[in-house]
């Protein structure tokens, strides 16, 4: 590493106007950790596979070219100075599947989603540009913003388990696999073992890891998946066909398209920003015990970043899983190693960095993209249960009443099965006939809180 940080400062980069740039072996040092994380977690990359084939009828080759665009956009934050890892918008991967799946696979689902993502590029960079994320997203009712959640997770997780979906159709692999990681992400009782022993901290460092190398062997073992055929060389993505199924090809989507994508753009947006505040959390939690680095967390740069990868994949790579500001599950893992000192991790930087530079070199490695394509729907499976949860988790978070959780819960479940324009309007008329109160009581306490304090006197009367 040729650039040494200072105690206490900012890590060092090359100012680039409102971007702060950083590059491996120059800025920060390589992290051992996160290059083996990212030798077995890049397969979530390549699980988008499976959805680029079934909605938007790509072959295979073509559809590997179009992961390895997104790679690129997932080593561009690090690179331009958001201490992220960034992921999809994740929790909004069943809301796009619901709108995509309006349309024939081929040039008209691309069409469609190629105006989601263009609209959801307008989105960040406008935000971007006036600063007015957190204002937007702060005058946006807690029941509306839960009920998004909601609908997402219960959309996520029905998704999964219902007839035809991939936790029914291989319930031991992905039933195994998906408890073991909810348990080493979430568990209270494996806590308390990784503050007791080396073992287990070693485990909760590798996140999602375990889980779904468990799932994989268990699918191999009881034959819900077939062995894999192990090939050596280096993959070539199909480039030379990939012009074929993009816009300057097949056609820009027209006005229409692009005023009906509005309503699932804007739950996309929600829930990213949704993200951005839980990777602010994460950096909270481990900055206070790293006084030898200042992490920055700038929320309009990474708008700005966000929207610069979601334009990259509306004309080179329109994606399902859209470009969103966090992988949390890796994150968590990244910002819990980082807080055990320079020694473990030097910066944030070097973590989050490394981890999708290994990632992207990952998807070239033939021996490894054979080895895991059999069991690639393992990878998407567990990352959306895992998603679900936590964003049933989260939504349940905003609601401090009965009455916001039912307006919330309705607006969820319409959203799951009917779609996002559906959801948000019942979830707008439920608040205002429901919540919305005059100015003289605009900031009363709820009647029907859900949350009662633990000294709380309770009336047996």
């Amino acid at each position: 590493m040729l650039i040494k940080r200072n105690y206490g400062e900012e890590h060092p980069y090359w100012p680039a106007g409102p971007f702060k740039i950083r590059l491996p072996f120059i800025h920060y040092r390589w992290e051992a950790a996160e290059t083996i994380q990212a030798l077995v977690m890049f397969v979530v990359a390549m699980a988008m596979i499976p959805l680029l084939q079934k909605y938007l009828g790509l072959p295979y080759d073509v559809a590997l070219a179009f992961v390895v665009v997104c790679g690129v956009g997932f080593m561009l934050p690090n690179l331009l100075g958001v201490p992220f890892v960034p992921g999809w918008i994740t929790p909004a991967i069943p809301v796009v599947l619901l709108f995509i799946g309006q349309f024939e696979p081929g040039p008209e689902a691309i069409k469609a989603l190629v105006a989601l993502q263009l609209v959801v590029t307008f989105i960040f960079l406008f935000m971007a540009i006036t600063r007015l994320g957190s204002k937007l997203v702060n005058i946006i009712p807690s029941s509306i913003k839960a009920g998004i959640l909601l609908g997402a997770g219960i959309a996520a997780i029905t998704g999964e388990i219902t007839e035809g979906g991939r936790l029914y159709n291989t319930p031991i692999s992905l039933g195994l696999g998906g408890l073991i990681t909810a348990y080493v992400l979430f568990s209270l009782s494996f806590r308390d073992w990784v503050e007791k022993h080396r073992w287990a901290k070693i485990i909760a460092g590798y996140g999602m890891v375990p889980g779904m190398l468990v799932a994989m062997a268990i699918g191999w073992v009881v034959a819900e998946y077939p062995l894999p055929s192990v090939e050596w060389g280096v993959a070539i993505p199909d480039f030379a066909s990939i012009w074929n199924y993009l816009p300057f090809s097949i056609g820009l989507p027209g006005i229409d398209l692009l005023m009906a994508a509005i309503p699932t753009a804007l739950i996309a947006y929600i829930i990213a920003f949704g993200d951005i505040i839980v990777g602010q959390s994460l950096l909270d939690r481990v900055d206070h015990l790293r006084p030898d680095e200042k992490i920055e967390v700038d929320v309009d740069r990474v708008h700005l970043v966000t929207g610069i990868r979601n334009l990259i994949h509306s004309f080179f790579a329109p994606y399902p899983g859209l470009a969103g500001p966090l992988f949390t599950g890796v994150m968590a893992t990244i910002a819990e190693r980082y807080r055990y000192g320079r020694s473990a991790m030097d910066t944030i930087y070097s973590g989050a960095g490394v981890f999708w530079i290994v990632g992207f070199i990952a998807l070239f490695l033939l021996p490894l993209i054979t080895l895991f394509k059999p069991v690639l729907p393992i990878a998407l499976s567990i990352t959306l249960i895992i998603t679900g949860y936590l964003c049933i988790s989260v939504g349940v978070e905003q609601i401090d009443n009965a009455t916001s959780m039912g307006v919330a819960g309705c607006m969820g479940v319409v959203l799951a099965v009917h779609g996002a324009a559906w959801g948000l309007g019942v979830g707008v008329v439920l608040y205002l006939l429901l919540e919305l109160r005059g100015k003289s009581h605009a900031n009363d306490k709820p009647d029907e809180p859900i949350h009662v304090e633990e000294n709380a006197v309770v009336d047996k009367d």
